[in-house]
């Protein structure tokens, strides 16, 4: 017998969270592993309890769902984040995705709009708009406004540099750029540290924020 999605809640509506679990209570496939009013007790019971997945508000007193995904960043726990919000930015959308959410869901999304979301992203999927995408690309690209060429300009970006960043918004790693433009991987370091450079960002994270904010992808 599979065993049952193990669902972390971060929401500082008491109502709300109640609601949560009495639909997950119905639904045999799911169990309620906790439950968090505030962002700073979401890491702790991360590590602690390591959920499948996790429901995470973006508005929460301690850390924000922001600032939760920041801190969560990296290989510190295989939980996929769904975040839920009552609204959201597009710009928030595209950072929300590059900090690691693999899906974005309206608070007043139907009840099976979330259940599907949560199929998705443990089943290796992205979930955003009440439909399943495949990889973080696809995700982004909605919120992604077409490319601006005299931002390019502005900021002196080569058309290969160009072609690196778009890689890093889409979430390819160094060896991943290397093989898909077939050069090496030193070479992919010497173009992120002349783009880090000419943008004035220290990391990836930055750089792929920097570029959806100013069109350079």
């Amino acid at each position: 017998m599979q065993q049952p999605i193990r669902i972390l809640i971060a929401d500082d509506h008491p109502v709300f969270r109640q609601g949560l679990i009495s639909v997950f209570r119905q639904q045999h496939e799911f169990t309620i592993v906790g439950e968090v009013s505030d962002g700073r007790q979401v890491l702790p019971l991360i590590e602690d309890i390591d959920p499948d997945v996790l429901l995470l508000d973006l508005v929460m007193p301690g850390l924000t769902g922001i600032e939760t995904l920041r801190e969560m960043s990296g290989p510190r726990s295989r939980v996929k984040t769904i975040v839920l919000t009552a609204g959201i930015a597009k710009e928030q959308i595209a950072q929300a995705l590059q900090l690691g959410a693999r899906g974005i869901v309206l608070k007043d999304a139907a009840t099976d709009v979330l259940l599907r979301s949560i199929r998705c992203v443990v089943n290796g999927e992205f979930f955003v708009g009440e439909q399943a995408v495949a990889d973080l690309e696809e995700a982004l690209r909605p919120y992604i406004t077409s490319t601006d060429s005299n931002a390019r300009k502005r900021f002196g970006i080569t058309n290969r540099e160009c072609d690196i960043v778009g890689a890093v918004v889409s979430g390819y790693t160094n060896r991943d750029i290397a093989e898909k433009f077939s050069i090496s991987e030193q070479t992919v370091k010497h173009h992120l540290r002349n783009i880090f450079d000419k943008l004035g960002v220290s990391n990836r994270l930055e750089l792929a924020l920097f570029a959806l904010n100013h069109r350079l992808v």
